[in-house]
């Protein structure tokens, strides 16, 4: 169909963002997963452990890359010819965030994003809150791919 992008800080990736890698990859013809920097969120994981970890988990995806950016979405999405961006979405209060992002995105450049409403059993889950559950001694396992889990409790 064509060139999507899918855009995230992904710190870390969770299963939610591997089913939305998953549902993209099998919607267009190539996926790009950008793993970018937003100055308003404190990472744990750098940028080159992100790209790892979710080249790792995006690897039974032959038409999924993952790239890393800083900047606007938009002018990434230019540079690699992307003609449209995919958000998951977990509750309202997403939509109500990335509606306005996606309207801004359309009348700075024209680009189109499409919705993914997220698997319900992955709803719930947010980095953050997996980050925060984790830091605390709880378990998280079931919210990340394995790797991903071996990595978050090394780094604690």
């Amino acid at each position: 169909m064509s060139r999507a992008v899918f855009p995230g800080t992904f710190d870390p990736p969770t299963n939610g963002h591997l089913d939305v890698i998953a549902r993209a990859s099998a919607a267009f013809t190539e996926v790009i997963v950008g793993a970018g920097v937003n100055p308003s969120k404190q990472r744990m994981f750098d940028g080159d452990e992100r790209v790892a970890l979710l080249t790792e988990i995006a690897a039974p995806y032959p038409n999924v890359t993952v790239v890393p950016f800083e900047g606007l979405l938009v002018d990434f999405c230019r540079t690699v010819g992307a003609q449209v961006v995919v958000k998951g979405l977990r509750s309202g209060s997403d939509y109500d965030y990335e509606l306005r992002m996606a309207q801004m995105n359309r009348r700075l450049t024209g680009l189109d994003t499409l919705f993914l409403p997220t698997a319900p059993e992955h709803g719930y889950v947010s980095s953050s809150l997996v980050k925060e559950i984790a830091k605390l001694g709880g378990p998280v396992d079931a919210f990340l791919p394995p790797s991903v889990h071996a990595q978050l409790i090394a780094k604690l």
